[in-house]
């Protein structure tokens, strides 16, 4: 079992549902995101992106490795810091465009059954 944390826009929420189910009936311990405004269509404030940026990057901390969703490679700021973060940590980083995470949950529970 590896701690997973997720990383990566919160416009891809559908994307980080199957990384997280995947991974999760892989047997890893996964850490998500919280919040998804861009994706849900809600603000928070300064106060509350640092403070939840903060946690991300404790997150990363506990966890063996990232797992970057980066959906048509898109990776954002935020995201970058959170992939140099990690490997300065010496974390893997793995990446949803490299492939992998099926494209629905039906595929994720045949593929992962038995495991």
């Amino acid at each position: 079992m590896k701690v997973i944390t997720l990383c990566g826009s919160t416009k891809f929420k559908p994307q980080f549902d199957l990384a997280n189910a995947f991974l999760t009936l892989q047997g890893h311990l996964v850490f998500g995101l919280a919040f998804f405004e861009q994706s849900e269509g809600f603000e928070i404030t300064r106060e509350q992106a640092e403070l939840l940026g903060q946690l991300h990057f404790r997150k990363i901390d506990r966890s063996d490795e990232i797992y970057v969703i980066d959906v048509g490679g898109y990776i954002g700021d935020s995201t970058r810091r959170e992939i140099e973060y990690a490997k300065q940590q010496g974390k893997a980083v793995r990446y949803y465009s490299s492939g992998g995470i099926p494209d629905s949950l039906d595929q994720i529970v045949s593929l992962t059954a038995g495991k």
